[in-house]
Parts: structure tokens; C-alpha cells; sequence
């Protein structure tokens, strides 16, 4: 099975096609170009080097979250459009999974921590080993991950892994707080790889764990600012009925 695996929750664009044996191609961008403007000819010359068409792939596998809003809804219809027009099917993949699986197989807790802003990282906390979620996916503060690492860790887990884009906002605080039990990875492994999305996409569709094409939505954890927006903006004016109606004559 040839499946075609995208990621577009970060600043980086990435674009992978795997089967059930090996990785066939990757290219990956860490730079400021937008992802609509890659995307679509990223995958067009991937295919072109590998000598494929895409009526070729037999699925498609995209990063659904957390990430950056835009970023996920670009990479979201890309798949989707893809998809249905060839007919073939999708799944969605956690971001924090694709990054956590760059290093599987070690021994500690992997913890891989996107840049959420607003002080706070989306993360999750993974076995190494087995690769089973310790914990759901969260948006938090490194002081509250900090405390749940801790909690986790207990006398089970010797080491911490640490990656992503949000390492370098939070490195000196969480060495300063966990010293030498915290270890982190490569250059070449801190950001998120397509390779690893279009591989787990290969494992679910294998598993027969298609998504719905018009269900599969991004996940974001928390709101976006608009919708934090209106949301105070309706408060604000059922507050203002409430004051009426508790201040008016009948």
C-alpha cells in the first residue's frame, strides 16, 4: 500500500510517500513560505522523482493537530481534495504522534511540545518503548507539564525525551528543573516529518481504520481567536439583556 502523507500543522512544510515496507520519498521545508503556496507543488515534483503518478497512491494520511490553525485547515483540504477526487481513502494523524514516533523505541518518556503561544505548549507524553499515550493531548503551561512529567516519570521512567519547536522557548527552564533525567534529540529529529505521518497512515489503513471524508476535521484542543471572540462577544450581550431586563419597567 502506497500512501501519500502530508504535514503542514507547523511552520514546516513536509511531504512523504511510504508503503508497507519503506520510506519511498520525503521533502521537507523549514522556512516562512506558506503552505498554500508549497504544498500542491511539493507533492506534484515528489512524484515526478519518483517516476508516479497520482492515481498511483492507493491513500492519503495528513497531520490533523494540534498546530497552527491555518496551517492545518490548508493541509486538511489538500488531503481531502485529493482524496475525493481520486477516490481513495484518508486518514488523520495526531501531530504529537508523528513527532513523538521520530524517536520510538527508546527507553523514558518521549514528550513532544509544539509552540501553542499565549506561554503555553500542546504536548502529550508517550512510552518510549511501546509508544502507548501516558496522558490525553493537552494545551498547557510548562509550569503545569512540568508537574505532570514529574507525576508520570515517578520511579518507572528514568529519562525525559524532549522535541519539537517548543524546546528552544522552554529548554533553560525545564533543564534547570528536571537536570540530567531530561535529554533531547538532534536538529534532524526536533521537527515534525512527513515520513512518520504517511508511515502511520500505512498502519491504520492497513488496520482498516479509514476515515470519513467529510467527518475528519483538524484538532485543535483549544479555541481559536475568533471563536474566543464571539463567544465573549455573546456574553457580553446576553449580560447586557440580563442588566435590561433587571433594570427595566414593565
Amino acid at each position: 500500500m502506497l500512501v501519500l502523507g502530508i504535514d503542514s500543522a507547523t511552520p514546516v512544510s513536509t511531504v512523504a510517500l511510504a508503503d508497507s515496507e519503506k520510506l519511498v520519498a520525503e521533502i521537507f521545508y523549514n522556512t516562512q513560505k506558506t503552505h498554500s503556496e508549497r504544498l500542491m507543488p511539493m507533492i506534484d515534483n515528489m512524484l515526478k522523482e519518483v517516476h508516479l503518478q497520482i492515481t498511483d497512491i492507493d491513500g492519503f494520511a495528513v497531520a490533523i493537530g494540534p498546530g497552527s490553525f491555518t496551517g492545518l485547515r490548508i493541509g486538511l483540504a489538500t488531503i481531502k481534495g485529493l482524496a475525493h477526487v481520486l477516490q481513495k481513502p484518508l486518514v488523520g494523524i495526531p501531530t504529537l504522534d508523528g513527532l513523538a514516533y521520530n524517536v520510538q523505541g527508546v527507553s523514558g518518556i518521549i514528550c513532544p511540545i509544539l509552540n501553542a503561544r499565549k506561554n503555553e505548549v500542546y504536548t502529550a507524553l508517550y512510552n518510549g518503548k511501546t509508544m502507548d499515550l501516558l496522558t490525553e493531548y493537552l494545551a498547557v503551561s510548562p509550569e503545569k507539564l512540568l508537574e505532570i512529567v514529574r507525576e508520570t516519570m515517578g520511579e518507572t521512567y528514568e529519562d525525559v525525551i524532549m522535541l519539537g519547536d517548543g524546546v528552544p522557548l522552554f529548554k533553560e527552564f525545564f533543564m534547570e528543573k528536571l537536570g540530567e533525567r531530561l535529554k533531547f534529540v538532534s536538529a534532524a529529529s526536533n521537527l515534525p516529518r512527513a515520513a512518520q505521518i504517511a508511515q502511520l497512515g500505512v498502519e491504520k489503513l492497513k488496520n482498516g481504520k479509514e476515515d470519513s471524508l467529510m467527518n475528519l476535521k483538524p484538532y485543535y484542543i483549544r479555541k481559536s481567536e475568533a471563536e474566543v471572540r464571539i463567544q465573549k462577544k455573546d456574553a457580553g450581550v446576553k449580560n447586557s439583556e440580563c442588566t435590561g431586563n433587571l433594570f427595566s419597567k414593565n
